[in-house]
């Protein structure tokens, strides 16, 4: 049976990210884009990345161009997106699809661990995945949900 541990990911300067290293922390991962309607969360994910990276979450921002095309910039002009215009510092991977058979394996996962509403499937960008420390509670909201307003779960995860 497969953990969030056993997968490997492209960090958006072409590095492998072993998500193995994450043992024992809490992890958010996000599918994002650049040109969205929620684009403005990248500053309320970053100040959940900063309240809470040195109690042990770590913030994980996969660029997706699947939703109306609206991350359609190469890695490098993403990562440099955030950086500029939100201050990101938490990890910004290279563009990843979610959805269907070219889905990266950590998205296959995380929506057959945490279904949506009425189906499995990322409905648009933003959809954010928090996973314990141990890996085995994995819970899913959807991209109307503000980051600030995951922040209780965070803690208890935290705790």
């Amino acid at each position: 049976m497969s953990r969030i541990y056993d997968f490997k990911a492209l960090m958006s300067n072409g590095q492998v990210l072993d998500f193995s290293q994450f043992r024992g922390k809490v992890l958010l991962i996000v599918n994002t884009a650049s040109k969205c309607g929620f684009t403005p969360q990248f500053a309320g994910l970053e100040e959940l990345n900063q309240k809470y990276k040195d109690k042990g979450l770590v913030v994980i921002g996969f660029p997706c161009n699947q939703f109306a095309h609206q991350d359609p910039g190469t890695d490098s002009e993403i990562s440099s997106f955030c950086q500029l215009n939100y201050g990101v510092t938490f990890q910004i991977m290279k563009k990843v699809d979610v959805n269907g058979d070219n889905a990266h394996p950590i998205f296959k996962y995380l929506t057959s661990e945490a279904r949506g509403f009425l189906s499995k499937k990322i409905k648009w960008n933003f959809t954010k995945f928090l996973i314990s420390r141990d890996g085995t509670k994995i819970k899913r909201y959807p991209p109307t949900k503000a980051p600030k307003k995951i922040e209780k779960d965070i803690e208890s995860m935290i705790l």
